[in-house]
């Protein structure tokens, strides 16, 4: 009984770390299963002036983008060494798309826009010319699960085999 008690409490302190803040894996994010607003609906990370892009990602509202939206946008304002100032992201209409790519503003910072199309496709941050882009298409598939996925999944399992019910 007592080596049951210990595997479990093993098992549980693995099962939070791999959930912890830090393991979060924002290209596979999937969205609760609920019924979808209207046809092709989408969710982007939103948030209005964080103080960097993993509190951004991390703390992002869950809503669905408005119906005359159909992209998802990235602004970064940052020093010029290089450290970002705010993030802002938020869904967009194709007009404010156009906006893509870097600007200074005078001599105090730099702002990095980039548009993406896709279900909570704006993860990252653009930092210069080449990723503050306007890319219709996602890059990246929630499709599959990741490894650390598994882990999760078969740690649950074996934490319920394991409890008495």
């Amino acid at each position: 009984m007592a080596a049951d008690l210990a595997l479990v409490t093993v098992l549980v302190h693995l099962l939070v770390d791999l959930v912890a803040s830090d393991n979060i894996d924002f290209y596979n994010l999937m969205p609760a299963v609920e019924a979808t607003p209207y046809p092709k609906s989408f969710k982007c990370f939103t948030c209005e002036q964080a103080s960097d892009n993993y509190s951004c990602n991390r703390w992002a509202e869950d809503v669905w983008c408005p119906q005359n939206t159909q992209f998802c946008m990235t602004i970064h304002h940052f020093y010029h060494h290089g450290k970002t100032k705010f993030v802002t992201k938020r869904c967009a209409v194709h007009e404010e798309c156009q906006l893509a790519g870097c600007r200074h503003h005078k001599n105090t910072h730099h702002e990095c826009v980039s548009c993406c199309e896709g279900m909570v496709c704006n993860v990252e941050l653009p930092t210069n010319h080449s990723n503050a882009v306007f890319s219709p298409r996602q890059t990246h598939s929630s499709a599959a699960p990741t490894f650390r996925n598994w882990d999760t999944v078969i740690l649950l399992t074996l934490l319920t085999g394991l409890l008495p019910l």
